[in-house]
């Protein structure tokens, strides 16, 4: 009789350790899935970020474009005639009143 009862004891403790085990595996597979939704989210995110630096690095390449030939213009002038020069003080002064006369007017608005 002892046997028996052994047997079923034993057996209760089986059933109780399965059940605990299919519930671990249930709460490992819930985190797994999570895991693996954050594994995509951070992948998906990585790619928007790099096609952003593309277009960024592009963009940055036609302004460097537009300021060299700028600069090329205004050596240009720099290096050419009298008259250029003269024209060259005047637009100079002339954007330097411009830039105080909007910082004026700004700081007169702030007030």
């Amino acid at each position: 009789m002892r046997a028996l009862e052994w047997n079923r004891s034993h057996d209760s403790v089986d059933d109780m350790l399965d059940a605990e085990n299919k519930r671990l595996a249930e709460n490992l597979a819930t985190k797994v899935s999570r895991l693996k939704s954050l594994a995509y989210d951070i992948d998906r995110e990585a790619d928007d970020q790099n096609e952003y630096l593309d277009g960024m690095d592009s963009n940055f390449l036609s302004a460097t474009g537009l300021l060299t030939g700028s600069v090329k213009r205004f050596s240009t002038m720099v290096r050419s005639g009298r008259d250029n020069r003269r024209i060259l003080c005047y637009v100079s002064v002339g954007l330097v009143l411009v830039f105080f006369t909007l910082y004026y007017m700004i700081i007169r608005l702030q007030r």
